[in-house]
Parts: structure tokens; sequence; C-alpha cells
């Protein structure tokens, strides 16, 4: 519970921020599309500093490193709130990814060291039911600070939260800590850094956001450059930053390559969802946000009969069968107009909702099937920077997918017909995951699932 009350934090600030963008956007006199740079600074940082988390905490332990990494997401809150311009706005955004990159994996850390594998699947699902409330609250929450005060008092939401887990963990988790925590790869830290900064900076300011071509496509290609140094370097280090051996773990290859993929089309509906319904069909910030937390509830709901349908049908079937049901999802989201009833709007948010909670469940779970106790720290760490580069991939496809539409539909402003070719996009990207995902044994994480006829 306390773990989870990071996460609420986390998701209720990413959704709230989300939703908000159109009013965010007017009040900085920015192009809407050029806050896509707001989530994927965060993002970003995430990636960034992530892999060092489970470092710092076997070496200064996890209630130190927990505790702190709160008040750094506090903090960041604080600037964001303070922001004038659209490059603080960015910043500021990097900051609060600093103090996520610390605060939930570590939390996460501590949960996986202390669940056995039967039960893993149910243990993922208590951690994550509270965190969802977070996308349930913050789009009507956001939207109605935004519509009926000023967006900048949203930010400030995180102060009672952080205080509050602040009191907890210092009360209430232990400081564990690895009497010889190993080496850290410093020289991996820094071309990962560097590489992953500026291949999503080049990425993400593409769109001649923020800096020119040119300079965008020369940050691509320094930080591809770089992400290959380090795979280079990485295999002949005792202990690299992120271990990529384990990628020969059929399991774990599966639930984060694939995973990787399936988050990428996903990670595009907190962009493009609120700007369609805001920029394409006219409605407010708190209208928006109505609708869009259906979504979330969804996900909520499935959180509880998610380790039934795994003991029932078994990892590979669920995971193959759900993913073609979220891309589907994703197309009818593009077929919604302004005519279409708001309940109609709602129950397809509500069942995609489902669908997309169920896929991340059974992809966290069996990304740890196969993993070693003593691997843990290291699987956990290169399955979130996989995930949180997939949520700021997903951004910056949805992004340049919105542009492309425009320029051949010949519009200089966003418009409603833009955003069904959108969204078809991030749909057979989010499809690709099953090239990964068909290839798993139907006995792939039986031991975690129960499924009794995974032979079959």
């Amino acid at each position: 519970m306390i773990v989870a009350c990071a996460l609420f934090m986390e998701n209720m600030d990413s959704t709230v921020i989300a939703t908000c963008l159109p009013t965010i956007a007017r009040d900085l006199q920015e192009d809407p599309i050029a806050l896509k740079l707001a989530l994927t600074s965060y993002l970003l940082s995430l990636a960034v500093f992530i892999p060092i988390s489970g470092w710092m905490a076997d070496r200064f332990g996890a209630r130190t490193v927990f505790r702190a990494a709160i008040g750094v997401f506090m903090g960041g809150s604080v600037c964001c709130a303070l922001s004038a311009s659209l490059e603080g706005f960015v910043a500021a955004r990097f900051l609060q990814g600093m103090g996520g990159a610390m605060m939930v994996p570590v939390g996460r850390l501590v949960v996986l060291r202390s669940t056995s594998k039967a039960e893993l699947v149910q243990a993922m699902a208590y951690l994550t039911m509270p965190a969802l409330l977070g996308p349930v609250i913050g789009p009507p929450l956001g939207g109605f600070i935004a519509t009926y005060f000023h967006w900048r008092w949203i930010f400030f939401i995180n102060i009672p939260i952080s205080i509050l887990g602040l009191y907890m963990a210092g009360r209430h988790i232990e400081n564990l800590r690895e009497d010889v925590p190993r080496p850290l790869d410093w020289s991996g830290f820094l071309l990962s850094a560097l590489g992953l900064s500026a291949l999503m900076l080049g990425l993400a300011t593409a769109g001649r956001h923020l800096v020119s071509l040119p300079v965008s496509l020369a940050s691509m290609a320094a930080g591809a450059a770089l992400m290959v140094i380090y795979v280079w370097q990485a295999r002949a280090k005792a202990y690299p930053l992120l271990s990529l051996d384990l990628l020969r773990i059929e399991t774990f290859r599966a639930g984060v390559v694939g995973g990787f993929f399936f988050r990428i089309g996903i990670g595009a509906i907190p962009f493009l969802l609120p700007l369609f319904l805001q920029l394409g069909f006219g409605l407010n910030s708190f209208e928006s946000g109505l609708l869009t937390c259906a979504s979330a509830a969804g996900a909520l709901s499935m959180k509880t009969i998610a380790a039934k349908i795994l003991q029932r049908f078994g990892f590979r079937r669920v995971l193959i069968v759900n993913t073609a049901l979220a891309s589907v999802s994703l197309l009818l989201i593009g077929a919604f107009t302004a005519h279409t009833p708001h309940a109609l709007i709602m129950v397809v948010l509500l069942v995609g909702g489902c669908f997309r909670s169920l896929q991340f469940t059974s992809l966290n779970a069996l990304s740890y099937a196969d993993v070693e106790t003593a691997q843990m720290s290291q699987a956990t760490s290169l399955a979130s920077v996989v995930q949180q580069l997939a949520a700021g991939m997903g951004v910056t496809v949805g992004a340049f997918a919105l542009q492309g539409a425009m320029s051949l539909q010949g519009h200089q402003a966003t418009q409603a017909a833009d955003f069904p070719p959108a969204f078809a996009v991030v749909a057979l990207v989010s499809l690709t995951a099953l090239l990964w995902l068909t290839r798993l044994p139907a006995s792939a994480g039986a031991v975690l699932s129960g499924h009794r006829h995974a032979d079959n």
C-alpha cells in the first residue's frame, strides 16, 4: 500500500498533464503538439535514471532512496507549477522524472523481493489496484481545475500526497540494503544516459519544436551511436548497468520486447485522446477528463479478475488474443465523431481499458516468471527502462502520425479528421507485438498462472 501510494501520485500526475495539454499550451502560447515534449522529457528522465535505482537501493537502503525520491518528485511538481515557458516546463518535468525513476522501481523491487513466485500475479495486481485510482481521479480532477481555476494548481496536489508517502515510508519500510552491493557501471550509465537523452530528444523535437530539423537529426544519430557503443561495451563487463543477457530468457524477452511494441501503441493514447476530444470535438478539459477516466475505471475493474483469466487460459493465449482486441479498441477510438454519443464513447474506453489492463498485468508478471531472485534487481531495471522508452516512443509516434495526417490533408491547424489515421498507425504498431508473443510455448509462465492445461 505504501508503494501503491507512490504509484497513485505518479499515475495521477501523468493523466492530469495529458488531459490539460491544450489548456497549458494556450497559456504558454505554444502549439499543443509541442507539449509532447513535456510528456517525453518526463519519460526520458525515468529511462535515464531507472537503471541506477536498483544499485542505489542496494547501496543506500530502500527506505532512504524511496523517501529521497518522493522529495525530488515533490520539488519537481512545485517547479512545474511555477513554470512560465515551454523550456522551463520541460525542465521541471525532467526533474519530476528523476524522482519517479527512483520512487516506483525501488518500491516495486521491495515487493518483488518479498513475494513468492506463486503469489506474484496476485501481488502485482494488489500493488497496482490503488495506483490505478490515479488515472480514474486524475482526468476529471485535472480537467475541473484547469477549466474552473488554473492548471498550475494541479501540481500542488502532489504535495500532501508526498508528505503522506514520506511519513508512511519512514514508519513502515525497512531500510533493506545489500551487504556487498555490486559495483556501478559508471561508463555504462554515462553512455546510456547520453545516448537515450540524445535519441529521445532528437525524436521528440523532430517536429521543429525547440530546435531545427538538422539539430534533431544530428541528435538522433549521436544517440543511436552512443547506444550501439553501450551495447558493445556492456557485453564485456561482469556487472553491466543493464544486463542484456536477460533477454536470452524466453519469457523475459517476450514480455519486454513484445511488450515494448505493444506499449508504443498504447502509450500514444494519453497524448492523442485528450487532443482528439478537445481540439477535434471542442470539449473543455473537464468534459474530456470525465470521458477519458472511463478507460482507467475499466483497467481498475480488470485487476480483480486478471489472475483467474490467466489461470483459466494461460499466458500465451491471453496475450495473443488480448493484443488483437486492444489494438482493435484503438481503431474504434479513431472512429469517434462529434456526433458519437458520450455514453458510447465511455463504453468503448471502458472496455478498451479492460483489455489494456489485462495485457499489462500479464506482460509484467510473465517477464519475471523465469528470472532468478539474484537477477531480480537487474531484470526490474531493464524492464522498467524499456517500458518508459516505449511510453515516450508512443507519444512521439502518435505526434508524428498526427502531423503526417495534417500534412497529407493540407491542414494548418489540427482538426478532427487528422486523428483517425493517427490512431490507425499506433494500432498497427501495437499489433506487431504478436511477432514475439506467438513464439511463446503454451507452458510459458505456468508456474505463475497455475494454468493446468499449459501443454495442450
